[in-house]
Formats: C-alpha cells, sequence, structure tokens
C-alpha cells in the first residue's frame, strides 16, 4: 500500500511539472506594483505622442530584468545605480533579437508613477531616455526594507 501511494505521488508531480502543464507552484507570482508599472508606461508614452514618438510595448522579458535590478538595489545587493547593465543588456540582446540599442532610467523615493517620471523627466539623461528611438520596454519596482520604492525602466529598440 505505501508503495502504491509513493508511486501515485511521483506520477501526481511529475505531470504536475511536465512540458504541456501549468503547475500553480512554479509560476512567477506576480509583482504588486503591476498596476503602478502600467501607469508609468501610460504616462512616458504621454509624453512621447508630445514629440511625436511611437508609444512603447510592454514586454515580458525586459521587465523580467527591469525586476531583477530593482530587487537587486532594494536587497542592497548593488548600490542604486546601473550596476550590471551591460550583463542586462548582454541577455536581453540574445533573447530578443535584432536588438541594436538600449537604455535605462532608475530612481527611488518616489511613491507614485507620477512622482518616478516626473523625475525622470526633470533629469537631461533620464529624459533621453524615455524621448529615445525605442519601441519595447520593461519596468522593474521593488520596495525595500525602509519602504522606499526602487524603479528601474529598461529601454530596447528592436528591429
Amino acid at each position: 500500500m505505501e508503495i502504491r501511494r509513493s508511486i501515485l505521488f511521483l506520477l501526481v508531480f511529475v505531470m504536475g511539472f511536465g512540458p504541456n502543464n501549468t503547475n500553480l507552484y512554479a509560476q512567477a507570482k506576480p509583482s504588486p506594483y503591476t498596476s503602478m508599472a502600467a501607469e508609468i508606461l501610460t504616462l512616458v508614452n504621454e509624453h512621447r505622442a508630445t514629440i511625436g514618438k511611437q508609444p512603447l510595448v510592454f514586454n515580458d522579458l525586459i521587465t523580467a530584468s527591469a525586476e531583477g535590478h530593482s530587487r537587486n538595489m532594494a536587497t542592497k545587493k548593488v548600490p542604486f545605480s546601473h550596476q550590471g547593465f551591460e550583463g542586462r543588456t548582454t541577455k536581453l540582446a540574445k533573447q530578443i533579437k535584432p536588438s541594436n540599442s538600449f537604455a535605462e532610467n532608475v530612481a527611488y523615493g518616489a511613491n507614485s508613477a507620477q512622482e518616478a517620471v516626473e523625475m525622470w523627466l526633470n533629469s537631461p539623461g533620464h529624459k533621453k531616455n524615455i524621448e529615445g528611438d525605442y519601441n519595447l520596454t520593461g519596468i522593474g519596482i521593488v520596495k525595500g526594507k525602509g519602504g522606499q520604492l526602487y524603479f528601474t525602466q529598461i529601454f530596447l529598440h528592436k528591429g
């Protein structure tokens, strides 16, 4: 009886993780800041429209990379910076082909999407990235231990 139960458990376990099945436990946990990231994209695209630029489109791979960088900054694995940017973009270039240019904005201290975008638009370098010749983006927002939000927006031109 015990062997039969073990075999049944093993079968259920393997079937749950098979290539054609989605296992609830294997799925990524959604970010609590998904709506804030969407609002940032809306605000950035509204600004781009005022200067005749095409809207940016969310990309899941870029978003995962941006979230990873925000998480690393929030947990102090890396300082608040663009540290690792080359590695992030090299990996993205292998995943999203053809990619020919990248940029990144980071921020912390903002408490809303509006504040983050205003910070970037008031900084010449960040504003240049927002207004650049990009068509894909990803935005990652993570809360640090002190309650501050860390923002990363990665821009990519595919084509």
